[in-house]
């Protein structure tokens, strides 16, 4: 837990700084395409994602140690050759993983995040799951448990492989010659993120391309078919929150409904987007139809609102780096305390960046929470051993915030709005 808030340190300053370049050469180039509202909350659901990861918010009921000590015939040292052994078995599960929740009705529910941008560009590779609970396919690492790969070798490779999967997400970077036959590129990725008839659910490989040639499921990125980008039961949302469970609702509401048993126990199971007969027709659902003809979402908003959510997004960064770097200190129950109030915290700006009058009452909420906290224990998780004002700028900064969200639901957001870049 503590370890893997010590990498996410060291890595986030580098996905931002990327995201930041790209949005400047895209502007350079008149090819914007990293709207600032979309990537902001691109990066929000990272936020969760990573809070979630590092508090260890899952739950694996068959663990890859525990499969090594029963499955392993040989037993590899930590050597180069593990490390290699364990990437290509963890792109293996990684293109399984991603392929089941494309294709099953439940496993969709924690994946539709990732796709739920209507545009393509570095900051939606950070739409990560908060949803996904439990970890069911870690038996697809039994290739690796069979030749008894240490298990600290997977935990270090698990998130480099992850971490790699961030460069592909691109308009700018063509097609890339020979590499195309053997790596995941972006040409191949913007076939995968596409909601084009042509491109559905095809190139799920994650770092090498083979697992889709192999399996069937490859596509090539035509020159006359321009890919479209999102899922085609929008989201309508900037709270990757709200996103993150969008599709297990209609699952749930839809299971209530059905007329018959049989429908209730496999709508689950069903392959993703199937409804009871005639449910498309007694419970309509917006879903794109024609993918060259709808409006994206969230296009025209104020310029004020833009710039306070990117204050709020970059703010919340500060406070996730103190809980990364500060774990052990804040200690328990005190980190889920912290997380609670960074999942609130999101949830409210993001309401508010949605426009939805109810984020004034997220807003006081987080208010009442944050200072109940410091009453209570009379500091910010040990900020005022760090900054001895620490209790009045976190105080300055929460009513600030209240303030702010109020003034923009009651006055600016009233007025004509600018368009979203």
């Amino acid at each position: 837990m503590e370890q893997y808030g010590k990498i996410l340190l060291f890595a986030m300053p580098i996905f931002l700084l990327l995201i930041v370049i790209e949005k400047i050469y895209g502007y350079y180039k008149g090819e914007d395409t990293a709207p600032y509202m979309d990537s902001i909350s691109s990066i929000s659901s990272g936020i969760t994602n990573a809070v979630k990861d590092v508090l260890g918010l899952s739950i694996t009921f068959i663990s890859y140690e525990w499969l090594v000590s029963k499955v392993a015939i040989l037993h590899v040292e930590s050597t180069v050759f593990a490390y290699i052994i364990a990437f290509i078995v963890i792109d293996f599960y990684g293109y399984w993983t991603h392929r089941l929740a494309h294709q099953i009705n439940f496993f969709w529910n924690k994946h539709a995040i990732h796709h739920s941008s209507e545009e393509f560009n570095l900051a939606c590779a950070l739409r990560q799951t908060v949803s996904s609970f439990v970890n069911l396919f870690i038996i697809l690492l039994i290739p690796a448990a069979l030749l008894g790969v240490p298990a600290q070798v997977i935990a270090v490779t698990l998130p480099i492989q992850l971490f790699l999967q961030f460069w592909y997400h691109t308009k700018h970077i063509k097609k890339m010659g020979f590499l195309e036959n053997i790596l995941v590129t972006p040409s191949h990725h913007r076939v995968h993120h596409a909601i084009n008839p042509e491109y559905m659910d095809k190139n799920h490989s994650q770092i090498f391309i083979i697992w889709d040639k192999f399996f069937g499921t490859f596509q090539e990125e035509l020159d006359s078919v321009p890919p479209v980008y999102g899922i085609t039961r929008p989201a309508h949302t900037w709270n990757p929150i709200r996103i993150n469970f969008q599709h297990l609702g209609l699952l749930v509401s839809d299971a209530w409904r059905a007329e018959n048993w049989k429908d209730k126990c496999t709508i689950w199971f069903q392959p993703t987007g199937w409804r009871p007969e005639n449910f498309e027709t007694k419970y309509p659902v917006n879903k794109i139809t024609d993918v060259f003809n709808f409006n994206k979402y969230g296009t025209q908003v104020s310029s004020k609102l833009i710039y306070w959510s990117m204050t709020q997004m970059f703010v919340t960064l500060l406070f996730v780096s103190y809980l990364f770097n500060s774990i052990a200190q804040i200690g328990l129950p005190g980190i889920f305390l912290y997380g609670f109030f960074i999942f609130l915290t999101i949830y409210s700006y993001t309401e508010l960046m949605d426009t939805r009058k109810i984020s004034i009452f997220w807003e006081s909420i987080r208010f009442a929470f944050s200072i109940g906290i410091i009453i209570y224990y009379g500091d910010w998780f040990g900020l005022n051993s760090i900054v001895s004002v620490g209790n009045y700028i976190v105080f300055s900064y929460l009513s600030l915030s209240l303030v702010m969200s109020i003034y923009l639901i009651q006055f600016d957001l009233k007025k004509p709005v600018l368009a979203n870049s």
